[in-house]
């Protein structure tokens, strides 16, 4: 997948020797993205210094250069706004998020009110749920919210194999919530909590992840969400 974490457990451990010749590789991946970047043609298209900037910043997650990382991801940002490409938004928000910086949470918000208002990549939209999962204490009705979500964003949008895959991930990650939430390890007992938790209504639980948004991002936004919502074939 191409935003989803994958499985730690899956492969061996890297050696030294690898990890140095990562790193060169890495670097040198940086090194050609800016070299485009400055190879742009006069009066280029701002979005494709955007795209080259997505490259660099998750790349730079990667050699954990995170300021670099969100100041690339933050330049991204501003510009995919202002083009009003909103899916382009959604991962320069993942990149702030993953480089680890006091507006981090405030980034992930954003993004995740952006991936919920408009049809990015149903996968996008589960990764930077799943983030509020992975930060969230195990016995916090946040993580259900965040995953019932994702369930139903991936339900509604994604086609075909993806619709698939993905929903037999979100439902991995519904029971994983649940297990660690109230120890459910049936069906029975997660038909209970699923009800419990008011979770079985879009129209119960969609405001309750917004409330969770406006904790992540408190007064730091950097979209005018008014604006954007009165565009909205329906507000």
């Amino acid at each position: 997948m191409k935003y989803l974490k994958e499985d730690p457990s899956l492969g061996d451990a890297d050696s030294g020797e690898d990890v140095a010749e990562s790193t060169v590789l890495l670097e040198s991946q940086v090194h050609e993205f800016k070299r485009q970047m400055l190879e742009l043609p006069p009066n280029y298209d701002p979005l494709s210094r955007a795209d080259l900037l997505l490259q660099i910043g998750r790349t730079l997650i990667r050699l954990e250069k995170n300021q670099d990382a969100w100041d690339a991801g933050r330049e991204a940002f501003d510009i995919f706004v202002t083009r009003e490409a909103w899916e382009g938004a959604v991962q320069a928000c993942d990149i702030m998020f993953l480089s680890e910086q006091p507006e981090s949470l405030a980034a992930l918000g954003q993004g995740i009110w952006l991936a919920v208002t408009f049809p990015v990549d149903p996968e996008l939209s589960v990764a930077v749920l799943q983030h509020v999962i992975d930060e969230t204490p195990p016995d916090s009705d946040g993580a259900a919210v965040a995953a019932t979500v994702a369930h139903y964003l991936v339900d509604l949008r994604a086609q075909d194999r993806q619709r698939e895959d993905l929903l037999f991930y979100t439902n991995q990650l519904l029971a994983t919530v649940a297990r660690r939430h109230s120890n459910v390890h049936d069906q029975e007992a997660f038909s209970k909590w699923f009800k419990k938790l008011e979770l079985e209504d879009s129209a119960k639980f969609l405001p309750r992840l917004r409330n969770i948004v406006d904790v992540l991002v408190q007064d730091e936004w950097w979209i005018d969400r008014d604006a954007i919502q009165a565009k909205l074939p329906v507000n």
